[in-house]
This record gives C-alpha cells, structure tokens and sequence, in this order.
C-alpha cells in the first residue's frame, strides 16, 4: 500500500482548476499509455464510472473508478471528489481537494492511497516515488493551458 499526497498553486481560479481536474478523459492527454472511457451519462457526480485503460499489449489493465463524493467548489468553499479504484489489479481511493487561494487562485490537493494486488511490499518504495511522479506530472498537465505536462 502507498499512501501520497501532491500539492499544486496555479493562478487559476478554484471553479476552472476543478473542471480541468475532473475532465476525466482528458487524463489520457496527460498520463502515457491510458485511455480513459467514461461508462456512465454526463455530467460528473456521485455514482460516475470510468477506466483506465494503462500499458501495451498485453501489459495492459483496467483501472475502474467510481466517484463517490462530488462536491465542486462554490464561492469560497473547496471542492472535493473522492474516486473508489474498484480494479482487480488496482485498488484503494483518491481524494482531489480544490481550495480558492488569494485573489483568484486556487491550491489542489491529490491524495492517494493506491494498492497493486500481488506486488510484494518491498516495492511499496519504489511505487510510492514512481507513483508520486507520475501522478505530479497529471496534476501539472491537467492544470496547464494547453493540456500538456509542465513538470
């Protein structure tokens, strides 16, 4: 099991931030080898389903989430969204937090507790530094203009 968490400032105000955390195709754009297929109706909310489809060949698996909590942000409040990894290669959760920062800022927050069935714990180490890096990148192209990793 890996626990981590990432913390991002950008200039954008917390409502756009949210939208471009939460645009869940778009983190194909930004994470290699994923495909990421949406299996219930628009728009997002408690209940949505979608995968991510990781890897070539046959190393490839489906990462199935399913959004448990939806709670965009509104005025000054945050926002949060909890997804269930419901795989039976990935499970655990991930928590993404948007809190309205300064004058029309807002800080993200990515929290993870991600779990790889069948990986000894030995490697939780080397998972955690991949996972952190991997996952920072997303943030980073997700919070960018045009969709693409700045990190």
């Amino acid at each position: 099991m890996v626990l981590f968490l990432l913390e991002r400032l950008t200039p954008l105000p917390a409502d756009r931030a949210w939208r471009l955390l939460t645009d869940w195709p778009r983190h194909a754009d930004v994470v290699p080898l994923t495909r990421v297929t949406v299996r219930t109706p628009a728009p997002t909310g408690e209940g949505t389903v979608f995968v991510a489809r990781s890897g070539v060949g046959p190393l490839a698996f489906d990462d199935p989430m399913e959004v448990t909590v939806w709670q965009p942000p509104e005025a000054a409040a945050p926002g949060m969204c909890r997804l269930v990894k419901r795989g039976s290669f990935v499970t655990g959760w991930a928590e993404i937090e948007v809190h309205p920062y300064g004058d029309g800022a807002s800080r993200t927050v990515w929290r993870e507790d991600l779990r790889v069935r069948w990986l000894p714990g030995l490697l939780d180490r080397p998972l955690a530094w991949t996972s952190r890096r991997m996952f920072g990148r997303a943030m980073d192209g997700l919070l960018s203009a045009d969709g693409r990793s700045t990190g």
